[in-house]
């Protein structure tokens, strides 16, 4: 037997059989300080995988590899429908039910192109095993009645006008998704390059084939693929594993006997000659369709089984595309015929079969054979002339140090560890390899001794593999309406041949469904924390007084070898005219190059000496009333302990030396930061149209929607109308103007966060750093210089895109966070969200999203809507607000879900970066530690007359003095101004 010593589990062995499940392989990772537990299900084959480390915050995940055999999105409804009430827990919601019930740090459920996953994260014991039980039995004895299945899925009903229409949650997320060029591309180049596999269907839905799916093959879907012996469990974390291994097999495994469920997924067969696909997608009327193609080449790559090959070629991605200096990139950029890399570039490892891609968006489809021989004179040109050395070292390095960084961004860390693993767990039944790192370099060195290593991949995967796609997406501008005719005309002729019986049963269905989503249920089933179980006390975080003084705030946290550097900037009056660059600015600061260093050289030692150097705009309200605005240029680095005094040398450069002369790299960056904001209108939506409805209450949120929201993308747009030489040049100056009337020592915060040692080292440098920083006389805070005064009108605006789904913001003025009442509106907003909003506009409405947010830093109040399919239903749902929570329809046991979901919020944990950097924030802001235990403890004491008497006095009439934003499509928003009498929206096209 192999002995490990594990303080969480110290009784396990190798071989051990502990409830049913045979401990196969236990492997410590010294460097990622964590144990690796492989283990199996005797009696049902389930495979079970746990990393234990000393990390609070833990983790579990059940999942199924699923593998979709057609478009009809049967993974995905499965994944909505199965946490819609089970056989212990028979009520209509547990899922949502239980995100008020929690102290969840994370809780969701996944469905990607081969496998489906319910993870959660969260810190309390007897919450884990709460939430665990409820997602046990969500996936294994789920009631999947018809009526779930139709309101998430799909369903008809006949609208006011007595016309059949479309309805389903799933429905209408997939019609956001598919409106997106990149969610377009991404599915398209898969269909292209695994025509006869899985992955050429799209795991989501395509919207157009959701409503063929039938309700006996969602059924036989669930009871083929969700069986212990096709699932994946998974814990990480702290707590015991022989405890987590008792609760699965007694509630779980004990009932099923082994299956074969026939679920691997084979290799593609291989092709003999290349091939091209040709693929629309919509574009809006408004806009001009020259130069709005994406061209790309897409390969088919290694299978998952060698770890080994899947890290080099993640290390090829690097070195051909992930910085500005990689030559493919740079080759396509430089060409000029396109504005950033086409969507869905990159190496995807997490496929039976893995795949690369790579082109130009913005392009000209004439120009396709152009990038293509592009593409290919780079591969043969490194081939001949090798791949230059630092490029592999820094390619190397990337992966080193986002190996030793710990992020709980976008996921907590225990999940982002299974997401890295899963492929290669689920595939080939390993998930310890992906994990061993340093192997795999050893191994890695020794080959790259030999010589012409990378090179020989890129002839192998690239030169000599037929196995390739020439792909091309083409906008559509008539491709929207003609798809919303076509589903028109077909639901009418559908209509029309519908006997009275089945017009009966619809009507039906609509009603049981209408009295499922209103009825009021009984919970108690459900397991949940009490207010007992949540501490009154906050994380705080301290300074280290050794290294912090007036110049500097340094705080000592277990990085792992890491050290990050802040410098935020608040910004003086600048000419109006130079106020608008500001997000260009800070965009091109550190990838345009400086008097040292061009852009390349500069982009190379970036990534040779960091793990980063980014620069970002901000507007922060300080807490209290009689401090300015801080409107900041924000800018963080971070580097392995070992390359501060490199990193410092760059930074040096980027503020000291700073050089806007490279006119044609200033172009290209213009049009990179155009398209990027271009691609995130859809998938971001909501978040325009909030800033859209916020910017009519104060100066902040004017200057944070011009530096961020639509108007920047105007902006944008019509700084790249013209990019001739003499633009350019006016550009450069307005840039380097900016430079010089920003850096300034007497608004300027230091941070930096890091191990004792890291402190000690950084320093000298950061002190020099200031010291070097220039002193400027106009000290008058920018948002002093805004002319443009806060304006309620129009109270109605719409901007309008090629979108088949809508984003519905309304936004009015409430509270800040220092006001007596704003406990208490932070507890009606998660009121308002899980008991009225959620089951008006995502049960009944059938829209992916519903919110209720309290911006307590402004003092303003959002109700959003996203990927919804209606306006007039969503803006009178608004409306009807404030007769909910005026009313008093609600109960003590819903204040204090409301109270558990913000605390939930406030101890969610953070990394030990991530919670030194709020620490700063809250200083710069005024926020003492003492009023954040003061306002978690009057959250925790919320009652019903608090929420009652705090209703009455700022939701009355809301909707007289609310502002709107909308993101949709014209024809939806002329349509609304058609038919409302009282309402009506002033129109622009973005």
């Amino acid at each position: 037997m192999h002995y490990i010593n594990d303080k969480n589990n110290p009784d396990i062995v190798q071989g051990m059989n502990i409830h049913g499940f045979m401990i196969e392989n236990i492997t410590e990772i010294k460097e990622m300080d964590v144990i690796c537990y492989v283990l199996i299900h005797e009696q049902t084959k389930a495979k079970y995988f746990h990393i234990s480390n000393n990390d609070p915050e833990n983790t579990f995940s059940v999942a199924f590899k699923t593998v979709p055999f057609d478009d009809t999105g049967v993974a995905h409804i499965l994944e909505h429908t199965a946490l819609c009430g089970s056989l212990k827990y028979p009520v209509r919601d547990p899922f949502f039910s239980m995100i008020k019930r929690s102290m969840k740090s994370f809780m969701n459920a996944f469905t990607a192109s081969d496998w489906t996953m319910y993870p959660f994260s969260t810190q309390n014991l007897k919450d884990y095993y709460n939430l665990m039980d409820v997602y046990l039995d969500a996936a294994f004895f789920p009631v999947l009645s018809e009526l779930s299945f139709k309101q998430e899925g799909h369903r008809l009903e006949l609208d006011n006008n007595d016309h059949l229409i479309y309805k389903g949650i799933v429905y209408n997320e997939m019609k956001g998704a598919m409106s997106s060029p990149s969610q377009i591309m991404s599915r398209s180049i898969m269909n292209a390059l695994y025509p006869t596999t899985t992955y050429s269907f799209n795991s989501g839905g395509a919207p157009e084939k959701i409503p063929e799916l039938t309700y006996e093959a969602f059924i036989a879907f669930h009871k083929r693929y969700y069986h212990p012996s096709n699932a994946f469990f998974y814990s990480y974390g702290n707590f015991s594993l022989k405890d987590h291994l008792a609760h699965i097999n007694k509630n779980v495994l004990q009932q099923f006997n082994a299956i074969d469920p026939k679920t691997d997924v084979p290799q593609e067969p291989r092709w003999e000659k290349p091939r091209e696909k040709v693929v629309l997608y919509p574009l809006s009327a408004s806009e001009n369709p020259e130069k709005k193609a994406q061209v790309a080449i897409a390969w088919l790559m290694s299978g998952i089984e060698s770890s080994y090959m899947t890290l080099c070629l993640s290390l090829l991605e690097q070195i051909l595309i992930g910085n500005s200096a990689s030559p493919l990139r740079k080759a396509l950029i430089e060409s000029g015929l396109g504005t950033s890399l086409s969507d869905g570039t990159g190496y995807d490892p997490e496929l039976r079969d893995t795949m690369f891609a790579c082109g130009l968006k913005d392009v000209s489809v004439e120009d396709a054979d152009k990038i293509e021989t592009i593409i290919f004179d780079v591969f043969k040109d490194l081939v001949n002339n090798g791949i230059e050395k630092q490029l592999i070292e820094t390619a190397i390095h990337q992966l080193e140090f986002h190996r030793k960084e710990v992020t709980n961004h976008p996921y907590p860390y225990g999940i982002k560890l299974l997401l890295h693993i899963c492929a290669s767990w689920f595939h080939v039944n390993d998930p310890i390899h992906p994990l061993l790192i340093e192997k795999d370099l050893d191994q890695l060195k020794n080959d790259l001794k030999a010589g012409h290593f990378f090179e020989n991949l890129i002839e192998k995967y690239f030169l000599n593999n037929p196995h390739h796609v020439r792909f091309i997406l083409k906008p559509d501008q008539d491709m929207q309406q003609q798809e919303e005719r076509r589903v028109q005309s077909f639901l009418k002729k559908r209509q029309e041949t519908l006997s009275q019986e089945q017009m009966k049963t619809i009507k039906n269905d609509a009603h049981a469904l209408e009295s499922l989503q209103s009825s009021i249920e009984d919970l108690s089933c459900l397991p949940t924390l009490t207010i007992q179980d949540v501490s009154p006390d906050i994380t705080v975080v301290n300074e280290n007084k050794d290294f912090t003084d007036d110049v500097l705030l340094s705080f000592e946290q277990p990085t792992r070898g890491i050290a990050y550097f802040a410098s935020t900037q608040e910004i003086n009056t600048i000419p109006d005219k130079l106020i608008t660059y500001i997000p260009f600015f800070c965009f091109a600061f550190s990838r345009v190059g400086t008097k040292d260093f061009d852009y390349a050289e500069l982009a190379k030692r970036i990534d040779q000496y960091t793990g980063g150097i980014g620069m970002s705009s901000m507007i922060r309200r300080p807490i209290m009333d009689d401090r300015d605005p801080l409107a900041l240029i924000h800018l963080n680095a971070k580097c392995l302990k070992r390359n501060i005094t490199p990193m410092f040398d760059l930074l040096n450069s980027l503020f000291f030396r700073f050089d806007f002369s490279n006119t044609t790299r200033l172009k290209h960056l213009l049009l990179e930061l155009k398209s990027g904001f271009e691609s995130g209108v859809i998938s971001n939506g909501h978040q325009y149209a909030t800033a859209i409805a916020s910017r009519k209450w104060s100066k902040t949120r004017i200057l944070d929607e011009r530096w961020h929201g639509i108007s920047q993308l105007k902006f944008l747009k019509q700084l790249s109308q013209d990019i001739s030489d003499q633009k350019i040049s006016e550009l450069a100056d307005n840039l380097t103007q900016i430079a010089h009337l920003i850096f300034s020592k007497q608004q300027l915060h230091l941070t930096v966060i890091g191990d004792s040692d890291s402190l000690q080292i950084i320093n000298e440098p950061v002190h020099q750093f200031y010291q070097n920083t220039p002193v400027q006389s106009d000290t008058t805070p920018l948002i002093k210089s805004i002319q443009t005064e806060p304006d309620p009108q129009p109270q109605y605006e719409a901007w309008t895109t090629a979108t088949s789904v809508s984003f519905v913001a309304q936004s009015f003025k409430c509270v800040r966070r220092i006001h007596p009442d704003a406990p208490i509106i932070v507890v009606i907003s998660k009121l308002l969200r899980s008991l009225y909003l959620h089951k008006e506009i995502r049960e009944k409405g059938g829209a992916y999203g519903a919110f209720a947010t309290a911006d307590m830093e402004e003092g303003l109040f959002h109700l959003i809507s996203y990927r919804d399919p209606h306006i007039q239903q969503t803006l009178d749902t608004y409306t009807k607000v404030s007769d909910f929570i005026c009313g008093k329809e609600y109960n003590d046991t819903d204040i204090q879900e409301a109270i558990l979901q913000v605390c939930s919020d406030i101890d969610r944990p953070d990394s030990p970066a991530a919670r030194a950097r709020k620490a700063f924030w809250r200083q710069l802001t005024g926020m003492t530690d003492e009023m954040r235990k003061e306002f978690k403890e009057a959250v925790l004491s919320v009652t019903r007359s608090q929420v009652a008497e705090a209703a009455e006095k700022y939701f009355k009439g809301i909707d007289q003095k609310a502002t709107v934003g909308v993101i949709s499509n014209l024809e939806k928003v002329k349509q609304f101004n058609e038919q409302d009498q009282n309402r009506s929206f002033e129109i622009h096209a973005i």
